[in-house]
C-alpha cells in the first residue's frame, strides 16, 4: 500500500460552520465534513463567536474528513486554510486562551469609534494607503475597541503578551503550535496594512493605537508557513486566503480582467486587476487578490452586495410565499416578466456601489396586475441588477476588458437566476463543475506551495465548465429594465430619520 502524498486538504472556517474537504490532483472532492458553531448575540448589533469552540470543531471535521476517505495523514501533501474575513480575535501568547470572544465581521459595535477615527476627513481618511473606507466591517476598528475596552489589554499588547489575528491566524497558530502568521489577503481586510508595501502601516497603527508587538507576520497566500502538529501532525500548512480571495483562486481567475461572483446570503464580486493597485472612484474596495511565494502580489477590486440569497429566505420565512428556497425559481417561471415590479432589498442599507446606510428596502411599480409570480421574478432580478451595478463600477474604474462572469455559491443552482444575470450583464455566465470553489482555492494555493501542482496552468487545466448562459434579450429591453431599476433604487434613499427608533435585533 502506497503512502505517497496524493491529496490536499482545505479547512474552510466560515461564519456559521467549519468544513474540511479533501481534494485529489484533478481538483475533485474526495470527502467532506462540516460542523456548525454558535452565533452569540450579547447585545443588539453585537455578533460574536467562541474561538475555542471553532477550534474544537475544526479538529473534529479534519478527523471526520480523513476517516470518510480512509486516509492516513501521510497521504496529504499539504493543508490550506480559508476563512471568514474581518472576524477579530485576541489571545494570550502564553496560555493560548482568547481574552474575549471573536468579534465577527457582521458586528456593528464600532460604529461610533469609526466616526471618531474618521475625524474631519471622514470614511476615506485611510483609503489611499489601505484601500478601504472606515467601516464597522473591518478588523482594525474591532481590535481598537478590544484594546480600549478590555481592562489592561492595551498594556499587555504593548508588552507582546497578547496576539491579534483573524481566523486564519488563529488556526495557523493552533495547527503549528505557536506560529503567528497571517496572509496578505486577510491582512488587507484589517485597514492596518499598506497595500503598496504589504506591511503593517506605522502611521495607521499609531492612529488606531495598535502596537506591532501584537500583530502577526504577513506572508504570501501560497507559501509553506510551517508543519502541523496534533490532528494533522507532519502535514505542511501551506496556504491561507480570505474566503472571497480563495474563491477567486479556486475559479482560476489568474489573469487581469478575470471576474468571479459568489452568491450566498450576500454576494461578492472580485475583479483581478493584476499587479496594479486600482483606487476605486465608484464605491468599490481595493484589496489584495492573492500572492504566491516569490512573486508579486495580485490585486483586485471588490464589490459587496448585502442582500441576495437572504432576500429568497425573506420570501420563504417572512412572507410565506414559498416553502423552500428552490421553489422561488418555479414560482418566478409562472410569469414571463416582472409585471413592472421591482424590489430593492436594502434591508439595512445598500453596499457597493452606493454605500447608503440610510436606505431601506422598497417594492415599486405595484399594480393590481402584479401577483406572487411577478414578485418572485423581481426578487431574482434584484440580484441580477445589483450585480450589474457592481460590474458597471468595475468597468468605470479600470480599462480592463471584463469578460465572462464565473459564478459559485448556493444560488447558482437557480438556472433562471443565471439566465437573468447573463441578460442584465450582457456577458456569458459560467458555472464550474466543482462548486466548492472557496475550499478548492485554499487547496490549490497549498498544493502549489509544495509542488503538488506545478504551476497555474495545471490549475487552469482542472477548471471545467458545468453550464453556461448567454445573453438572450435585446439591448432595448435591457436598457429599459436598467432605467426602471435605477429609479427604484433612488426611491430607497433617505428613508431613515434621526428620530427613528432602532429595530430589535
Amino acid at each position: 500500500m502506497t503512502t505517497e502524498p496524493a491529496f490536499v486538504a482545505a479547512i474552510d472556517q466560515g461564519t456559521t460552520s467549519s468544513r474540511c474537504i479533501v481534494f485529489d490532483r484533478r481538483g475533485g472532492i474526495v470527502s467532506v465534513a462540516q460542523r456548525e458553531h454558535r452565533q452569540i448575540f450579547p447585545r443588539p448589533g453585537w455578533v460574536e463567536h467562541d474561538a475555542e469552540e471553532i477550534w474544537a470543531n475544526v479538529v473534529q471535521v479534519v478527523e471526520e474528513a480523513l476517516d470518510l476517505a480512509d486516509l492516513p495523514r501521510t497521504r496529504l501533501a499539504a493543508v490550506g486554510i480559508t476563512n471568514q474575513r474581518e472576524t477579530t480575535l485576541v489571545w494570550d501568547r502564553a496560555t493560548g486562551r482568547p481574552v474575549h470572544n471573536a468579534i465577527t465581521w457582521q458586528d456593528t459595535r464600532t460604529d461610533e469609534l469609526v466616526r471618531e477615527l474618521g475625524g474631519a476627513v471622514g470614511q476615506d481618511r485611510f483609503r489611499e494607503r489601505c484601500g478601504l473606507p472606515l467601516a464597522t466591517y473591518f478588523s482594525g476598528p474591532k481590535l481598537r475597541w478590544l484594546l480600549r475596552t478590555v481592562p489592561g489589554l492595551a498594556e499587555r499588547a504593548d508588552r507582546g503578551e497578547v496576539l491579534f489575528g483573524t481566523m486564519d491566524s488563529w488556526l495557523i497558530w493552533k495547527l503549528t503550535g505557536g506560529l503567528h502568521i497571517t496572509d496578505v489577503t486577510n491582512a488587507s481586510r484589517t485597514m492596518l496594512m499598506n497595500l503598496a508595501t504589504l506591511d503593517w502601516d506605522d502611521a495607521i497603527l499609531a492612529e488606531f493605537g495598535v502596537p506591532r508587538a501584537a500583530l502577526p507576520e504577513i506572508r504570501p497566500s501560497s507559501a509553506v508557513y510551517g508543519t502541523a502538529t496534533g490532528v494533522l501532525d507532519g502535514v505542511p500548512v501551506a496556504a491561507a486566503l480570505g474566503d472571497q480571495h480563495a474563491a477567486l483562486f479556486g475559479q482560476t481567475a489568474f489573469s487581469p480582467g478575470d471576474i468571479k461572483s459568489t452568491y450566498g446570503t450576500g454576494s461578492f464580486l472580485l475583479l483581478n486587476t493584476g499587479e496594479s493597485i486600482v483606487q476605486s472612484g465608484h464605491g468599490l474596495l481595493t484589496t489584495v487578490g492573492y500572492q504566491i511565494a516569490g512573486q508579486r502580489a495580485v490585486y483586485a477590486l471588490e464589490g459587496s452586495i448585502a442582500v441576495t440569497g437572504s432576500l429568497v429566505q425573506w420570501f420563504r420565512d417572512k412572507l410565506g410565499l414559498i416553502n423552500s428556497a428552490a421553489e422561488i425559481e418555479t414560482l418566478a417561471r409562472t410569469v414571463a416578466d416582472n409585471g413592472g415590479c421591482y424590489i430593492v432589498p436594502a434591508f439595512s442599507g445598500l453596499f457597493a456601489p452606493y454605500w447608503r446606510s440610510e436606505a431601506r428596502g422598497v417594492i415599486t411599480g405595484l399594480t393590481g396586475y402584479v401577483d406572487k409570480g411577478h414578485l418572485a421574478r423581481a426578487a431574482l432580478e434584484a440580484t441580477a441588477w445589483q450585480t450589474r451595478e457592481v460590474m458597471d463600477a468595475m468597468r468605470a474604474d479600470t480599462a480592463l476588458d471584463v469578460g465572462a462572469l464565473r459564478v459559485d455559491g448556493g444560488m447558482t443552482a437557480n438556472n433562471l437566476l443565471m439566465q437573468l444575470l447573463a441578460d442584465t450583464l450582457d456577458v456569458p455566465v459560467t458555472r464550474p463543475t466543482v462548486a466548492e470553489t472557496t475550499c478548492l482555492g485554499a487547496a490549490y494555493a497549498a498544493g502549489l506551495a509544495v509542488g503538488y501542482w506545478p504551476d497555474l496552468d495545471a490549475l487552469r487545466a482542472n477548471w471545467h465548465k458545468a453550464a453556461e448562459w448567454a445573453p438572450a434579450i435585446d439591448p432595448a429591453t435591457r436598457a429599459r429594465g436598467h432605467r426602471k431599476w435605477r429609479k427604484a433604487v433612488e426611491r430607497s434613499f433617505d428613508w431613515t430619520d434621526e428620530d427613528d427608533l432602532p429595530q430589535p435585533a
